[in-house]
């Protein structure tokens, strides 16, 4: 699951195969502070990216000395991605929902974007709900997530933005090894922490793995339409990282096992 960073003849990435096959259209990225790793504690947000097009697209070709890839933005997608957004907005009860784009550079992709997911927003948005709809640049929207991260509520953008946006924000839930995602379609779910694989640690018992059992926690949450049980996870992780869990500056004892972890979780679950 390491994808090389050279084209090699016959690859294609693993997780970019299953998301594109399964038509996991909706990839769910949370940033939440947790207790004594995240430098501030009033960030709660989700960052909504469409999952299957855009740069990730696979359309790529070299043109005399020159190479083309080909950025793919539908009105299908964009219209689905944006009800997966209201969706979350509703049962998280966010107050914020932010279309993010770069519609001033880019008019007929992001243009088109922009406008089918305002429209379907508008469109399934009740008379009495009350919430934010707005929209930035990403370039702006980068800028926020640094300086202002507690503002925002959901974001929903397309895929390579999402993907640089999130890893960005996921440094207000303790890093990137500590954030979780869900590849989410209609009938098919996989949840996969943001951080990959890590093949230079393997077999040595110090991989994290929160983010994996928070990736879990999506699963639960959004595709089996279980919450009480998925706060119970993410409630175990919060516990273990208050109470057994040895943190110093923001970070996990260097010294803390894969096992440490998880029988701390589990205690606090159990509980």
């Amino acid at each position: 699951v390491s994808s090389p960073a050279h084209k090699v003849k016959g690859y294609r990435s693993a997780i970019l195969t299953l998301r594109q096959e399964l038509d996991l259209y909706a990839n769910i990225r949370p940033v939440r502070s947790l207790p004594r790793l995240s430098l501030r504690q009033d960030v709660d947000l989700v960052i909504v990216r469409e999952n299957t097009e855009g740069l990730y697209a696979g359309r790529e070709r070299l043109e005399g000395d020159g190479a083309v890839a080909e950025r793919v933005i539908t009105r299908r997608a964009s219209h689905r991605i944006g009800r997966k957004a209201v969706e979350i907005l509703r049962a998280e009860k966010y107050r914020r929902l932010t279309i993010v784009h770069k519609a001033n550079i880019l008019p007929l992709t992001d243009g088109l974007f922009r406008d089918t997911v305002r429209a379907v927003v508008q469109e399934m948005r009740h008379p009495d709900e009350n919430w934010i709809l707005d929209e930035l640049l990403v370039d702006t929207t980068a800028y926020q997530l640094v300086s202002q991260p507690q503002t925002f509520g959901v974001l929903v953008t397309t895929n390579l933005f999402g993907d640089i946006l999130s890893d960005e924000a996921a440094f207000w839930c303790g890093g990137m090894g500590l954030a979780p995602s869900l590849n989410w379609g209609d009938e098919i779910a996989i949840a996969e922490p943001v951080h990959g694989s890590a093949p230079d640690i393997v077999g040595k018992g110090i991989a994290n793995p929160m983010a994996a059992i928070l990736s879990a926690a999506l699963l639960v949450r959004y595709h089996w339409k279980l919450p009480q049980i998925a706060e119970q996870i993410e409630g175990a992780v919060r516990r273990a990282l208050t109470f057994d869990l040895e943190v110093s500056e923001n970070r996990l004892n260097p010294d803390t096992t894969t096992e440490t972890i998880l029988k701390a979780i589990i205690k606090r679950l159990n509980s």
